[in-house]
């Protein structure tokens, strides 16, 4: 996926990008998640600033809120 620099990235972009990481490599959230930070972000969580960095995090907390309401039923 390309990135501009200049713009914020959205938890709705995250969200599709951590969905493909997991279906296409079978990871777990976290096995995703930790992808995400070294190759995405190069292990700067900074690297695009802290608002995309907020995205990401609120992404990540959608994804988990989602698979735990599907654990449930």
């Amino acid at each position: 996926m390309t990135v501009n620099h200049a713009s914020v990235l959205t938890k709705d972009y995250f969200i599709a990008y951590l969905k493909l990481i997991m279906n296409s490599r079978d990871y777990t959230l976290k096995q995703a998640k930790e992808f995400s930070v070294d190759f995405f972000f190069k292990g700067d969580m900074d690297r695009y600033g802290t608002s995309t960095c907020l995205q990401f995090e609120k992404a990540i907390k959608g994804i988990d809120k989602t698979m735990c309401e599907i654990e449930i039923f």
